[in-house]
């Protein structure tokens, strides 16, 4: 995907990512974050965390301009669990060989209540169209890939429900790019306006979508409180005036006995 990201269509991708990336991460606060994927992208550049850490696999590492902080596999990160405030995932789940297994790893490594930012192509939208329209003429020998064929396209339906099964709440989301799939930077430019109309009046069908979902822990609710106070009544000694005025009638039946 390196090399199509210095094409037109990428370089207007990139873009659009770059801002929704600073949108989405701007506002999110812990003490440790990490982008797995794509070097071409600073996605954490606009998140406060003192601690930010680029993870790429062997593969990409060799051919990245940018050095990253981690070498490692995206299905068994060297993280504790629980370890990770913010995790985010530019592309890196279309282009994984198992992306479920990657995912289930990321549950893994956030804390309670930590987040997850994915970024995917989405099938569902005139790029979506193209591609596989392009697919489909391959096999008769002609016409090329309008998008890398480098992974494969996960449904933004699909991915919601990879994540409620691993108990992440989406908390946001967001489509963009609804420029027609075009080649040349200038009829891009040309059919601009399709941004602000397609963000209106059809949402779902823009060539990326963005997720923010954030990772529950459901648990017992705690009832000490009433144990406590139960404990309490239970433990709680006779006071000594009802002691002593219980047995007062048994002390002076002993007294006159011995008058007698």
């Amino acid at each position: 995907m390196q090399k199509w990201f210095e094409t037109p269509p990428g370089r207007y991708l990139l873009a659009w990512e770059r801002a929704e990336f600073d949108r989405a991460v701007g506002d999110i606060f812990g003490y440790h974050a990490l982008q797995l994927g794509l070097p071409e992208l600073d996605t954490l550049a606009a998140n406060r965390m003192p601690h930010k850490w680029l993870a790429l696999p062997e593969a990409q590492a060799v051919a990245a301009d940018v050095k990253p902080d981690l070498v490692t596999d995206f299905a068994a990160l060297p993280f504790e669990e629980n370890s990770i405030d913010l995790v985010v995932l530019p592309h890196s789940l279309e282009l994984n060989v198992d992306p479920h297994t990657t995912l289930r790893e990321v549950e893994r490594v956030l804390v309670p209540e930590g987040k997850v930012v994915i970024c995917c192509l989405n099938p569902a939208s005139l790029w979506g169209l193209r591609q596989r329209r392009a697919h489909l003429y391959r096999r008769f020998g002609v016409g090329e890939l309008y998008l890398p064929d480098a992974g494969d396209f996960i449904g933004y339906w699909r991915l919601r429900d990879w994540l409620r099964l691993l108990s992440f709440e989406v908390e946001a989301s967001s489509f963009g790019c609804y420029r027609p799939a075009l080649n040349t930077e200038k009829w891009l430019e040309r059919f601009g306006w399709m941004d602000a109309v397609g963000e209106r009046s059809w949402p779902i069908f823009g060539a990326v979508y963005f997720i923010v979902a954030v990772k529950r822990v459901r648990g017992a609710k705690w009832i000490g409180p009433v144990w406590k106070k139960a404990k309490a009544l239970a433990s709680a000694p006779v006071p000594i005036t009802n002691r002593s005025g219980r047995r007062q009638p048994e002390l002076q039946a002993h007294q006159n006995t011995l008058t007698e």
